[in-house]
Formats: C-alpha cells, sequence, structure tokens
C-alpha cells in the first residue's frame, strides 16, 4: 500500500472513489519541472498530490542507469524540454552554464535535502517550484550556495532557518527514506507519478508524457 493518505473522487462515471497520488521529484530533472507546473491542476482539486523529494542519482545508482543529459541525445532532450515547456506555458528554458557559469547535471544534494525540509515546514510545492525556476528558468546551477540560497528566498523562506534546516539529521534520513520508498514502489526515473485506488489498482508511470495517463487512471 502506498503509504500517503487517500482521498475520495468523483471517477470517470461520477461514482465517488478513493485514491491516493504521489509525485516523485528532483530538482535537477527539467521533465520533472514540466510535470511539477502541471501536476496538480490536471488531477484537479479533489484529488491531492503528494509531492516527494527524491534523490535521482540514488535512483540511477540502484538501476544501473543515468542520464540523458550525459549521453548524445542530450541537445535532443533539451531542445524537447523546451518545445515542452513552451507548449504548457512555463517561462523560456535558461540552462545552468548557457553563459559560462556552472554547469548541468550538477550535485543538487543540497537544494534537495533543502527541498525535504521544507515540506516538513509544510511548504514543499513552494520551494520546488522556486528551486525548479531557479535551474530552468533562470539559469543557476543549484550545486551553488548562492542559487539554492536564491530559490529559498523566492519561496519566502528564511535562508539561515532553512540552510540549518537542510543539516538535520532527521531531514537527511527522511531525504533518503523517500529514495528508498520510491524504488520498492518500482521508481526508475523522475518525474515518476504513483497512483493507487481504494479497489487496490495501483499504477506507477514515469515520465512527464505519462501525466495523463496517470490521471485516467485515477480516476477508474
Amino acid at each position: 500500500m502506498l503509504e500517503s493518505d487517500h482521498t475520495r473522487a468523483a471517477g470517470a462515471d461520477g461514482r465517488l472513489i478513493d485514491v491516493s497520488v504521489q509525485f516523485f521529484y528532483d530538482l535537477g530533472s527539467p521533465y520533472a519541472y514540466l510535470t511539477a507546473w502541471r501536476i496538480d491542476d490536471a488531477f484537479g482539486s479533489e484529488i491531492e498530490v503528494e509531492w516527494i523529494p527524491v534523490l535521482l542519482g540514488g535512483i540511477f545508482k540502484a538501476n544501473g542507469r543515468s542520464s540523458w543529459a550525459e549521453t548524445p541525445a542530450r541537445e535532443e532532450g533539451m531542445a524537447e524540454v523546451e518545445r515542452r515547456g513552451a507548449d504548457y506555458g512555463l517561462p523560456p528554458f535558461v540552462w545552468p552554464g548557457a553563459d559560462g557559469a556552472g554547469e548541468w547535471p550538477n550535485n543538487g544534494l543540497t537544494a534537495m535535502r533543502v527541498a525535504t525540509w521544507a515540506h516538513r515546514e509544510g511548504a514543499g510545492r513552494e520551494f520546488a517550484m522556486a528551486g525548479f525556476f531557479e535551474q530552468f528558468s533562470a539559469g543557476r546551477d543549484l550545486s551553488e550556495p548562492t542559487a539554492v540560497a536564491a530559490a529559498i528566498e523566492r519561496a519566502g523562506f528564511d535562508v539561515a532557518a532553512a540552510s540549518a534546516g537542510a543539516v538535520e539529521q532527521e531531514v537527511k534520513d527522511a531525504l533518503r527514506a523517500n529514495t528508498e520508498r520510491a524504488l520498492e514502489l518500482g521508481v526508475i526515473g523522475v518525474p515518476s507519478v504513483a497512483v493507487e485506488r481504494g479497489d487496490g489498482e495501483r499504477l506507477v508511470l514515469w515520465g512527464d508524457d505519462r501525466l495523463d495517463e496517470a490521471v485516467a487512471f485515477a480516476r477508474g
């Protein structure tokens, strides 16, 4: 069973159904940014989506995989992300390193610990969207402390408080547990959406292009 609470929503035929939805993300994934931009509206106000920060590097390691951004498919993938972003109405993509400062992919461990802390504080979505914006709309390398600080401020947090929270053992353990939880569900990359209905049926879908399928499954 998924560990998040089930909510009741109208199914495709109008009947009420119990459903649990979890969205696994890492701030280093531009495809996760695309999904984060849309997911709450896609499921609607009746279905609560639980956003869960994970370490994509840990998921790659467990599955013997690596990022497409470190392969010959990099340029093609970036162009595809930019096309989808324009279609979805996101701000134009600006990639870290485009101006010679920073790089992508990068080491987002600190940013993901801050994200985990922010969820504990009840504002995980706000920090996640701020982090995605800094990384992929402002083109700031989230391995840099100044970029993380900018995301913290954009989300409305105190930088000192968030930075202190990110190094708490409880937060480190929670991020590790989130990643293990994703692996147990069969997650192999992000964005991934796990949906479990009250009838016991479960579906875990990887990829921004699978969001509509996840919504349809949730509504039965």
